[in-house]
């Protein structure tokens, strides 16, 4: 998993490898330069939701929201075993499942985050409801 942060990249996918917090205090920093949001995409490679996800942030609908209005940064929870310390800090990810969206202005506070599970089922969304959520959230 890449950040977004310096490249302009999405991240692909979620690599249990990378140092989570580390690549979120990053994009944080660079976002405390140009203030755009940081959104945290907590997810595992295994889950489903998560693949259509990262298939709906690479749509033509979606891409140049998140390429121009974010930085992100994908956050690996393992089989709900990894990262959960930094995940508890942001969302409860048992009541919103996996993939799990938060928002965090540049200062690090949270915006929004997805507690309700709306994206737990991202098998049910479009491109088109994904770029709504982020254009609202953008806004903030």
């Amino acid at each position: 998993m890449t950040t977004s942060a310096g490249a302009g990249k999405l991240p692909d996918g979620y690599d249990p490898n990378r140092d989570a917090a580390s690549d979120l205090q990053a994009a944080l920093a660079l976002s405390a330069g140009d203030q755009r949001p940081v959104l945290i995409d907590f997810g595992a490679n295994w889950c489903p939701d998560c693949k259509v996800l990262d298939k709906l942030f690479r749509s033509e609908q979606v891409a140049p929201l998140l390429r121009d209005d974010y930085r992100v940064v994908a956050v690996d929870v393992g089989r709900f075993d990894h990262n959960l310390d930094l995940a508890a800090q942001y969302v409860d990810l048992q009541r919103s499942g996996i993939p799990a969206l938060v928002v965090l202005s540049p200062d690090g506070a949270v915006r929004t985050a997805s507690n309700d599970g709306a994206f737990s089922n991202a098998r049910s969304m479009t491109a088109n409801t994904v770029a709504a959520y982020l254009k609202r959230w953008s806004q903030k």
